[in-house]
């Protein structure tokens, strides 16, 4: 059980550091909006209605959060062997994205105009490699 909390406490706090690369993106011009910015924008339905427009953000971001808990719970239950691969976390989080681009984001009406592309993308491409980084580098490696 242990292992559970240690990878969901792992999956926020690599949340939390994508959070930290959009915002320096977003000040630096790379990028114009994330997608949990854009989702907050876009799908203020449903239970999301019932937060003030001034919390929405803050909502999100938290549900965020909460999400890269969950992915890192499914990192930290693939077989050992790929755990220990250096290139696992980072691959991992590459998945992470391709899967929220393809299915996630379609299915949440987010990707029509303005869905990024280019250099944009590259960055929540990067930033979910870095979550996946996150991952795999503060699991504790057996000794030698």
């Amino acid at each position: 059980m242990s292992e559970i909390i240690h990878a969901k406490f792992r999956g926020v706090v690599g949340a939390m550091a994508m959070t930290g690369v959009r915002v320096f993106a977003r000040h630096a011009g790379l990028i114009r909006e994330d997608p949990p910015r854009r989702l907050a924008r876009k799908q203020a339905r449903g239970l999301l209605k019932l937060v003030p427009r001034t919390r929405r953000r803050m909502v999100v971001e938290l549900v965020h959060w909460w999400m890269g808990g969950v992915f890192g719970v499914v990192f930290g239950l693939l077989p050992e062997r790929i755990l220990q691969k250096r290139w696992s976390g980072p691959v991992y989080g590459a998945m992470v994205w391709t899967g929220f681009d393809a299915v996630v984001a379609p299915a949440l009406g987010l990707t029509d105009r303005g869905w990024p592309k280019g250099r944009e993308r590259a960055v929540f491409v990067a930033d979910h490699m870095l979550f996946g980084l996150v991952l795999s580098e503060m699991r504790s490696r057996p000794r030698e």
